[in-house]
């Protein structure tokens, strides 16, 4: 008879005692699994201990933190376990912070085809939300840090942690680098979200701003921030981008960040353009408008806009991007 994994045998033990992970049992099995080797097995301890949120076994989290940092790419590869004890300890809100700094520091490079890969990267925007929720004093002066990390992730976790915070106080860090720019569009695009959710309509300007970018990419990002914000002073601001003399690409973007505002404005204005112009540009309308496939009644208004034109391309269109659930 084969001999049995211990790896499987350990995760149906956590399995049995995620309903009830309080009892005293549950509590022994957790602390005898974070003090182990295993990092994957210690890692599913930790996603139960912060589910839970049991602030007993915060001590257990720490330790096992501390221990996978020992030699790290061999005790801890892809960094799992001790990426998941510092969600947990964020979920519970332990006030570690020296294990926060360590975290949002730690650079964990392992082999990989090429050049080493970084598999700490959600580990320093995990640290980066603790810090915020912890209030510690300092936090913007680290998160700005991890807005210059090597890692494109990395640097878009800063921004989250900085929507998270809610912070005025981060707002000047958030235009400089939507200024200074960033390889990743992904960045620009949630630096200029993160000013819309802090300050609102106040930022609409700056943001509006990178509309006249040369660059499609930024001006793209600046659209999908416009559309993300879902703020109602958005929508004249896109429908007249919309409408004036762009990129197909852009055009795109465009209506589907007016789709993306998810007001009811917006979304009759999209309607309209499929009842009412040619083709190409009912297409795109309808092609924004799918990210409410799964909105029945809206489905059955596009749909009936489509077969009252009798165009059997426009329909053959309709049925492939409403229908690829």
């Amino acid at each position: 008879m084969p001999r049995r994994d211990p790896l499987d045998a350990t995760l149906e033990q956590l399995a049995r005692v995620r309903n009830d992970p309080r009892s005293p049992e549950a509590l022994a099995l957790l602390r005898k699994i974070l003090a182990g080797r295993s990092s994957h097995a210690a890692a599913k301890a930790a996603e139960i201990a912060g589910e839970s949120e049991i602030e007993a076994l915060v001590p257990d989290l720490v330790a096992g933190f501390q221990r996978f940092l020992d030699k790290p790419v061999k005790s801890d590869p892809g960094c799992a376990a001790k990426v998941a004890i510092a969600d947990a300890l964020y979920r519970i809100g332990a006030a570690e912070i020296d294990l926060y700094l360590r975290g949002i520091h730690h650079v964990q490079l392992e082999p990989q085809w090429g050049a080493p890969a970084d598999t700490a990267v959600d580990l320093r925007g995990t640290c980066a939300l603790a810090l915020i929720r912890v209030h510690y004093p300092d936090y913007l002066s680290e998160i700005a840090e991890l807005l210059a990390d090597r890692e494109p992730a990395a640097r878009r976790g800063a921004v989250q942690a900085l929507i998270y915070s809610e912070n005025p106080a981060a707002l000047p860090l958030l235009r400089l680098k939507a200024l200074v720019g960033d390889e990743d569009e992904q960045v620009v695009s949630d630096c200029l979200l993160a000013l819309l959710k802090i300050s609102g309509v106040e930022a609409m300007d700056f943001v509006g701003r990178f509309l006249n970018n040369p660059s499609e990419s930024v001006v793209e990002a600046a659209l999908l921030a416009l559309g993300g914000s879902r703020l109602p002073q958005a929508f004249p601001i896109l429908k007249e981008f919309s409408e004036g003399p762009i990129s197909a690409a852009l055009s795109r973007s465009a209506l589907l960040a007016i789709a993306m505002l998810k007001q009811d404005d917006a979304i009759d204005y999209l309607l309209a353009l499929i009842a009412d112009t040619p083709p190409i540009q009912a297409r795109e309308a309808i092609r924004a408008l799918a990210v409410y496939r799964h909105d029945d009644s809206l489905r059955e208004r596009v749909d009936a806009l489509v077969q009252r034109r009798r165009e059997k391309p426009l329909s053959a269109f309709f049925a492939e991007v409403f229908d690829s659930r």
